[in-house]
């Protein structure tokens, strides 16, 4: 059975910003192959979904929707969820119905399938944002979803920029629950959300700035002691838990968007401490994209913005170190498939 690294290439959508597009897969270990032509054009992939309970099986985001593939990436089709405006930016599988995925957009808005892809409903997805993420030069894209195992109907929506919006009746309505007095967007500017697999209502969230935890479902919150690689704190992005292990948590930072430093960073004790996973290559860009594999609990990857991809198969103790072809950067999402 084969096994995949799959890395996508996009970009921010603001008029004027960098955008790359495209699609590579890795297959058992081999040399990155292109499958930008199984697209009618060239997708930028700021989301993939792997299946674990389905070999061979993953979806993607893209500016043109949501696409599956049955057989490890070799030939695709549209799914049947609402085309974007601008770009889907995120995918989540339910935790508790193998059948339910969740895909958020850009502006900010949410469809979900409860039957596996073949019919999408849209969720009356709003809510109020912190003042200062208001204005006609701030983006709304939902970069990150998650759902609490133990309370199924409780959802929380990580916006880019705009906070954390969290819905306690399956998406029917939704409330804003990081909101507070700002002087700038910084740590309302959020990259992605987990919820803790076995303690109900602990959220974390990545910002601008750090890395955040409530314990309330979002009602309080307090920084996470993650190393800063700038004076204002670690611009972080990537997020994960570790499958299985519910005390180790990873996050991917930097120096900022287009910053020159990286790092991946591991706790295991949720959150209490970290520290930096050392990586072969050169980091000269914000670690992006974090993939765990839930087939695989000791297998971890990491992308760098720039195209570097770092796998291992032991939990970050040995890494394989294998960039994209030069030329293909800015990469966006990572998994295992």
């Amino acid at each position: 059975m084969p096994v995949c690294i799959y890395a996508g290439l996009a970009g921010d959508t603001d008029e004027g910003r960098f955008r790359s597009s495209g699609l590579f897969r890795m297959k058992n270990g081999g040399s990155w192959e292109r499958l930008d032509e199984k697209f009618a054009s060239p997708p930028e992939v700021r989301a993939i979904l792997a299946d674990p309970d389905r070999s061979g099986r993953v979806t993607i985001g893209t500016q043109s929707g949501v696409f599956r593939s049955e057989d490890w990436g070799d030939s695709w089709r549209p799914l049947a969820a609402e085309k974007p405006v601008l770009a889907v930016w995120s995918l989540f599988h339910h935790p508790t119905d193998k059948n339910t995925i969740l895909a958020g957009y850009e502006p900010a808005a949410m469809s979900r399938t409860g039957d596996d892809g073949a019919n999408w409903m849209k969720l009356p997805f709003h809510g109020d944002y912190p003042a200062v993420t208001v204005g006609p030069d701030m983006p709304k894209r939902v970069t990150g979803i998650a759902v609490d195992p133990s309370r199924p109907a409780e959802i929380y929506a990580s916006i880019e920029i705009g906070g954390l919006l969290r819905s306690l009746d399956d998406g029917q309505s939704w409330k804003a629950v990081i909101d507070g007095v700002y002087v700038v967007e910084d740590s309302v500017d959020l990259h992605a959300v987990a919820v803790n697999p076995v303690r109900a209502g602990e959220v974390t969230i990545t910002t601008r700035v750090g890395s955040f935890r409530s314990v309330d479902k979002g009602e309080h919150w307090k920084k996470l002691p993650i190393p800063a690689l700038r004076e204002k704190g670690s611009y972080c992005r990537a997020l994960a838990y570790a499958p299985g292990r519910p005390e180790t948590l990873y996050v991917g930072a930097g120096n900022d968007f287009d910053g020159d430093k990286g790092a991946l960073y591991a706790s295991e004790d949720d959150g209490e401490s970290w520290s930096p996973i050392p990586l072969p290559g050169p980091l000269k860009s914000t670690i992006f994209a974090i993939a765990v594999n839930p087939r695989h609990p000791d297998w971890l990857g990491c992308a760098t913005k720039n195209g570097g991809v770092f796998s291992s198969e032991d939990r970050g103790r040995t890494w394989l170190y294998a960039p994209l072809p030069t030329g293909a950067g800015h990469i966006f999402a990572l998994a295992f498939g």
